[in-house]
């Protein structure tokens, strides 16, 4: 008998250390979100706002991403907005939750910032590849996360990249 609960989602998290104040981070990744995903989430080719305000809980985004070759859309829209904590988003059809987390890491201009990725519905017939889903999805984390650290150190401040 298969032991697998269909209704417990999917999580795969990382987390990377920036030299940057926790302010800085969030100012880049929270408060900008909306430019600056499709610069560090290069899976994404479409990337829409729907509306035109600051973000905040109910901003919505349509994107495109490439998924092993094949485009996927989803829509999602802010579900947690906590300055310099927390930014949570699901998608609209609730396939997904993504979490950002934000926290000192030793030091004064030093932050530690967390992603969470939550495939909220995982068929039956994939349960028994959970493990290879979870590393895939931790691998892409961590991109993210290195890109962030990345565009964050190198071209923070620039007038273009914030």
């Amino acid at each position: 008998m298969f032991a697998f609960d269909l209704s417990k989602p999917l999580i795969g998290k990382a987390d990377i250390g920036i030299e940057k104040t926790v302010a800085d981070v969030f100012d880049y990744v929270g408060l900008h979100f909306f430019d600056n995903y499709p610069k560090w989430a290069l899976e994404v080719v479409e990337f829409e706002v729907l509306q035109e305000h600051r973000i905040g809980v109910g901003s919505r985004a349509k994107q495109v991403r490439i998924e092993q070759g094949q485009k996927v859309e989803s829509m999602f829209e802010i579900t947690e907005f906590v300055p310099l904590q927390k930014l949570a988003l699901e998608s609209v059809s609730q396939e997904f939750r993504e979490v950002y987390t934000f926290e000192e890491d030793d030091g004064i201009d030093s932050a530690r910032l967390e992603i969470s990725f939550e495939l909220l519905h995982v068929d039956f017939f994939m349960r028994p590849f959970e493990k290879l889903i979870r590393v895939a999805i931790e691998e892409g984390l961590q991109n993210s996360l290195e890109n962030i650290q990345t565009l964050l150190c190198g071209h923070y401040g620039e007038p273009e990249g914030s």
